[in-house]
């Protein structure tokens, strides 16, 4: 199982920001129902999403905020492409880990790494510049997935190039062309790809917990915050 042999191997994992996820000015933000703030909030105005999260980290002392994984989230309402319609079942579980914090911060490899496959997913709402990299241990072939990120940095990439651990291959991506949310990585790890290039499913429908999470399993076995712990 992808879990246990991360457990195993949490003193290799490098870096995914060159940010201190266990720091003083770090939060855990809440985008559940569980948050009165989000009632009223205009989510479709991104300007205006991101002052409500600046406003979340405001409130707890914060700089950079954490949080997501699992979490049935109310957010993905401001966006179509997660069928918030009455005859579907919407997708509102969240598969990774977010980091909000400023566009422009390095996103490193955290393992050594191969550039499995790239794609500028730029539905409203959707990931943006995608990076899927693919990495091996004792013998074991997973995935992790990198969303919103900038143009820049992600257009130099080729798929099958090699990435050193540690090693800066693009950047956190600002508002639109980061699929339009305010500036957040987010990070998910992924057992099997289904075949899949580019994209893959960061938010499930809450019925389908169970299976999206033994495939998706917790990032924070690589990220390490205590503020996810």
């Amino acid at each position: 199982m992808l879990t246990t042999l991360l457990q195993r191997h949490q003193a290799d994992f490098g870096p995914v920001l060159p940010l201190d996820l266990n720091g003083p000015d770090v939060a855990r933000l809440d985008f559940s129902a569980h948050n009165p703030r989000l009632a009223t909030a205009d989510l479709r105005d991104t300007a205006a999403f991101g002052r409500l999260v600046d406003a979340e980290l405001q409130l707890q002392h914060a700089a950079i905020g954490v949080g997501g994984y699992l979490e049935n989230r109310v957010i993905y309402r401001r966006s179509p492409h997660f069928g918030p319609g009455a005859v579907e079942e919407p997708r509102s579980l969240h598969l990774g880990v977010d980091v909000w914090c400023p566009a422009g911060v390095p996103v490193c490899a955290p393992l050594p790494a191969t550039v499995h496959s790239l794609a500028d997913n730029d539905n409203f709402g959707d990931y943006g510049p995608t990076v899927i990299l693919q990495h091996e241990l004792e013998g074991t072939v997973f995935y992790s997935l990198y969303g919103h990120l900038s143009r820049l940095e992600w257009r130099n990439l080729r798929v099958g190039q090699t990435l050193a651990k540690g090693e800066a291959f693009a950047t956190v991506g600002p508002f639109p062309e980061n699929g339009d949310w305010p500036p957040h990585l987010h990070f998910q790890l992924i057992a099997d790809l289904g075949g899949r290039v580019g994209d893959f499913p960061g938010v499930a429908r809450p019925s389908e917990l169970a299976t999206w999470a033994a495939l998706c399993p917790d990032p924070n076995l690589v990220l390490q915050s205590r503020w996810l712990a």
